[in-house]
């Protein structure tokens, strides 16, 4: 009978960690559903530096009850060039002080005044709305019946807690070793990384130190150790990953380890200020004063490392090196999850392929230096893997931004495969181009318009590229067709034979074509830009 007692207890503390998670998987679904792409946004038009990084991260994960969710999110703008190295810095950092919230909340509404049974109202209500209300009241009810479920969860927990007393003894992990602290802290990882789940790593710490289980100094190790093991989410979010998502990835990890060490330090001064303060209160209210160090080394741990961010970013760029193919960077397929992220990733890839190919046929021209030559070859394999990403992305007209932003993505892709073909099979038609006195106004246009355009793509100036190559495109398509007469009537009259005429008519279609399609990449690509809400799609920076 004992046995299964003990059974019963094991099951009824393995469900109640069960049903937290759950509830916090329910809950940040709806949360994200309701306000994900708001945060996202709010992210990126906040985030201008570490501070303000900071700020937006802390208030984020607190809104969406997800530090994970944050960090990735902030991965993913590195990898998509929508945001600087620096300023997501500043997320990671606040991410970990925004999801302190959560054990506040457990403390107070889940053990102080014990809402079990409040809750379940809130769990059918919650359910209704989910499967009978509109999509925004239905996100809602998702998100309060998943707040709700946490709530039974953590009832479940500290009744399973009560009853383990007899099975587990943590009196081998003595308070005063820092071996053992550091034994614990190896738990609180290993914890975290199993369930996925820094808070409900907290909350579980919470009722073992509410059971008596454990005891504060315990309960205070694990902790430290489930704020490292919550950067094996974004460690995974890395694999595969552009240079500035490793990057973001490395410094969540290693940032984490660093705040460990100072809470640490900090767990015998902060116990016996407790104690100098208000003696016996430490015990009294234990739950409370756990989540209070949580938050306390989390918010320290950010005030320290903010001023040195330029130095640790130096670090991080030692540690994983520039590595940028010419023509690309790494198309990210964990960002395909999230479609924006995914059409920013390849745009900005395009930009880089569109400004080689710009470059190249300046060269052809003979009117750019020699060392911008394209690798036709690689640049090819660079444009074809872009559309294969594309292709990897599914929407739906519905979808209004980013469904105008990829077809004009897919356009510019188009123009820009169709201009490398220009480039890679027609070099002769440049030759001839040149060596033709009758095509030098259209010659000495493009020319002057590549000599113009390639800065303002370089700077970003979209609009005033944008009409500046429209305009020439339609001039030297206006030339075309008196040049093509005069070709025809010197070759009637015998000034040139039929190959080198042929060459000449060759010559006008290819500059025709070539201008045409640097107009409409150009084109294109502004409207992606336009489309996204921003014209500095281009470098990467925010």
């Amino acid at each position: 009978m004992e046995n299964t007692s003990h059974t019963l207890i094991v099951i009824q503390t393995l469900g109640g960690i069960g049903l937290f998670l759950l509830g916090m998987v329910v809950m940040t679904s709806g949360l994200t559903a309701l306000a994900g792409d708001s945060i996202r946004r709010a992210l990126m038009r906040f985030t201008h530096s570490p501070l303000s990084g900071a700020i937006t991260g802390a208030a984020s994960t607190a809104i969406i009850q997800s530090s994970s969710a944050t960090t990735v999110a902030a991965i993913g703008f590195v990898g998509a060039g929508l945001m600087s190295f620096p300023a997501a810095l500043g997320i990671v950092f606040g991410a970990n002080i925004g999801t302190t919230l959560t054990g506040w909340l457990v403390a107070i509404l889940g053990f102080k005044l014990k809402l079990s049974l409040i809750v379940l109202p809130l769990i059918f209500v919650g359910m209704i709305l989910k499967l009978f209300a509109n999509e925004r009241l239905a996100n809602t009810g998702y998100a309060i019946a998943g707040f709700g479920v946490i709530f039974v969860g953590i009832t479940f927990m500290q009744e399973g807690m009560q009853g383990l007393e007899h099975l587990f003894n943590f009196e081998g992990f003595a308070s005063d070793s820092l071996f053992t602290r550091l034994q614990l802290v190896a738990l609180g990882i290993i914890f975290t990384i199993v369930t996925q789940s820094s808070s409900a790593g907290v909350a579980t710490a919470l009722s073992a130190l509410f059971a008596g289980l454990i005891n504060f100094e315990q309960a205070a190790a694990l902790v430290i150790g489930m704020d490292v093991g919550t950067t094996f989410t974004a460690a995974v979010a890395t694999i595969g990953g552009s240079i500035g998502a490793k990057r973001t990835g490395l410094s969540h990890v290693i940032y984490n380890l660093f705040t460990a060490i100072g809470a640490l330090i900090l767990l015998t001064p902060y116990i016996w200020l407790w104690e100098k303060l208000s003696p016996g209160q430490l015990l009294a209210n234990a739950e409370i004063a756990l989540v209070a160090f949580h938050t306390t080394f989390n918010t320290i741990g950010v005030f320290f490392v903010l001023p040195f961010t330029n130095r640790f970013v130096k670090l991080i760029e030692r540690l994983i090196p520039e590595s940028r193919h010419p023509y690309s960077e790494k198309l990210d397929k964990a960002l395909l999850t999230q479609p924006s992220l995914a059409i920013s990733n390849a745009q900005k890839n395009i930009y880089f392929q569109a400004l080689a190919l710009l470059k190249h046929v300046q060269v052809l021209l003979n009117a750019g230096p020699t060392q911008q030559r394209a690798n036709i070859t690689d640049l090819k394999k660079a444009i074809d893997e872009t559309h294969r990403y594309i292709d990897l992305i599914h929407l739906t007209p519905k979808e209004h931004q980013d469904w105008d932003r990829l077809i004009a993505i897919v356009h510019t892709l188009d123009h820009l495969q169709r201009l490398h073909e220009r480039c890679e099979e027609e070099e002769d038609r440049a030759m001839a181009a040149l060596e033709a006195e009758s095509m030098t106004d259209s010659l000495q246009q493009l020319k002057d318009l590549l000599k113009t355009v390639i800065p303002l793509f370089e700077n970003n100036q979209w609009q005033k590229a944008n009409e500046l190559s429209s305009k020439v495109a339609d001039d030297i398509e206006t030339q075309q067709q008196p040049v093509r007469e005069k070709v025809l009537q010197r070759l009637a009259s015998g000034e040139i034979d039929a190959p080198t005429a042929t060459a000449r008519l060759e010559a006008i279609r290819w500059l025709d074509r070539v201008s045409r399609h640097i107009a409409r990449i150009i084109h294109h690509y502004h409207i992606s830009l336009m489309a996204a809400g921003t014209e500095a799609g281009g470098t990467g920076k925010i």
